[in-house]
């Protein structure tokens, strides 16, 4: 993890990359979102793109922490906004919209969250951040912090984690946004598990979205303001 690299050219963390050869290597580019009269601005392309010439400068051997979707996704469910979370193409509209395999998502980390609190993510909306990060592409980063809360996190976390592996959901998956409202966000992810996030109701039966190889759409998990769901064939 490469600290506060709007500080140094990503070239140097391509050279130490390219000796090293790691495992993971990311930066922590944390720039301003745009905001008007302390709204968040619906278009947040050009903080996104900020952070893919970031990456871009170190060659393409660097993630980077997706913090524009950070910013809308915690702006969307404060303010009941869940439109935000698509751009106008159709894409997420963080980096992870852009470049998903390079896109390291989270929802607060020992800065933004914590002791410090300089930009936490709402507290009675975790769960639907977490419902959102870990069914979608991107790289998710699950923080120490919200493994051992109170309130029934760390099961939603385990249990998003576990339908995330079951169906191999990797940093590249397909996300087909299906509807982006005020009160509700669904999307599909690799046409294999369904997820909604937000008051509004749901479901990609009530949708009649038709799951692969004549199979069904059985709820996986679920839990305050979120549910997901995956194919398979109903007990």
């Amino acid at each position: 993890r490469f600290d506060f690299v709007r500080g140094y050219n990503g070239q140097y963390c391509k050279t130490y990359t390219d000796a090293t050869v790691p495992e993971m290597a990311f930066g922590e580019y944390w720039d301003t979102c745009e905001y008007t009269d302390g709204v968040l601005n619906y278009n947040q392309d050009g903080h996104r793109q900020r952070t893919v010439n970031w990456v871009d400068s170190t060659g393409g051997t660097n993630a980077a922490f997706d913090f524009t979707t950070k910013g809308i996704l915690q702006e969307a469910l404060g303010r009941s906004e869940l439109w935000r979370l698509v751009d106008a193409q159709g894409r997420p509209p963080g980096f992870v919209g852009m470049w998903p395999s390079r896109a390291i998502t989270f929802i607060d980390n020992h800065d933004t969250g914590s002791t410090l609190n300089h930009w936490p993510f709402p507290s009675n909306h975790l769960q639907e951040g977490y419902a959102y990060i870990l069914t979608h592409p991107g790289t998710p980063c699950v923080f120490y912090d919200h493994l051992y809360q109170e309130g029934g996190l760390r099961q939603c976390v385990l249990d998003l984690l576990a339908v995330r592996k079951k169906h191999n959901v990797d940093c590249r998956a397909k996300v087909t946004v299906r509807k982006a409202a005020g009160d509700v966000y669904a999307a599909t992810i690799n046409d294999k598990i369904a997820v909604k996030i937000g008051r509004g109701d749901w479901s990609p039966n009530q949708a009649r979205i038709e799951a692969p190889g004549g199979q069904q759409w059985v709820r996986a998990c679920s839990g305050q303001d979120w549910c997901c769901w995956e194919v398979g064939v109903k007990e």
